[in-house]
């Protein structure tokens, strides 16, 4: 038997073990209460995130050049 073969095989028995072993009942218990105690907590998806990243960049361009033009402004208002 070649190695990838043995390691192939290796791995699919470990993983048919794994699935019939109360760890996946553990590890399936695990993830329902974490996703339990995530939908407690106020978190925004990674999505959001990013979009509202793009949204405050916008703005802080918007608002660096409103800056310079009322500094434009009161420069000529003072002439």
């Amino acid at each position: 038997m070649d190695k990838p073969n043995f390691l192939n095989d290796l791995q699919a028995k470990f993983n048919q073990v794994l699935e019939n072993s109360p760890a996946k009942d553990i590890e399936k218990n695990m993830k329902a209460m974490l996703n339990q105690g995530f939908s407690k907590l106020d978190l925004v998806t990674r999505e959001e995130f990013d979009v509202q990243t793009q949204v405050l960049a916008k703005t802080r361009a918007k608002l660096e050049a409103l800056e310079a033009r009322v500094t434009e402004l009161e420069a000529l208002l003072k002439k």
